[in-house]
């Protein structure tokens, strides 16, 4: 059975981008998300360009074709920081056609970033949920030590409103104006 072990955080400056490597568009949308957690998710990955305009990086190109790589996700609801997630590689064609029946999606790019204690990514929301950015480091055991970069400004791990899913369903351009007030006052005062 997979299970997925995760902390999260909200990022604030730019200090993470030492760190990062090429990044990848990602699409994700929502057949279905639960209050409780449980999710079934549809994702489609594509390189980027690199910075400079030129082609994209090698490490993005391994990353997916052209058309983009995809993904099936069934997320069970949280025990902790850690979740059953099983996770199926699909054809791009049918990525295209379920996200397009998603009634909740978002798009983000996702950065993998080279520090030490677990898989760490970093993800740069787009469109609604802009300027969010969220660090996520997947853990071997739930009890692994984590150094926790300065960048990260807050613990997000068991916030349900910063998932994805919920990104997706309340962008956070359409959260309450003192609440979207009190997150934005985190990024400017430690950027």
């Amino acid at each position: 059975m997979a299970l997925e072990i995760e902390r999260r955080f909200l990022v604030a400056g730019d200090g993470w981008r030492l760190h990062a490597d090429a990044p990848q568009a990602l699409a994700q949308g929502y057949l279905s998300a639960s209050s409780e957690g449980l999710t079934l998710r549809v994702r489609q990955a594509a390189p980027l360009p690199a910075e400079d305009g030129g082609e994209p990086t090698a490490a993005a190109a391994a990353a997916g074709s052209g058309a983009g790589e995809a993904w099936l996700t069934l997320k069970l609801p949280a025990a902790g920081i850690a979740r059953h997630e099983f996770e199926y590689a699909i054809p791009a064609l049918d990525a295209e056609q379920l996200l397009a029946l998603c009634p909740t999606a978002l798009r983000k790019r996702r950065h993998p970033l080279a520090l030490p204690g677990g898989d760490w990514v970093l993800d740069v929301f787009e469109g609604p949920n802009a300027p969010l950015v969220i660090a996520e480091v997947e853990l071997e055991r739930c009890d692994s030590p984590v150094t926790v970069p300065p960048w990260c400004v807050r613990e997000l791990t068991g916030d349900g409103r910063f998932s994805n899913a919920a990104l997706a369903r309340q962008p956070f351009a359409g959260w309450p104006d003192a609440d979207r007030a009190a997150v934005e006052q985190l990024l400017v005062a430690d950027a």
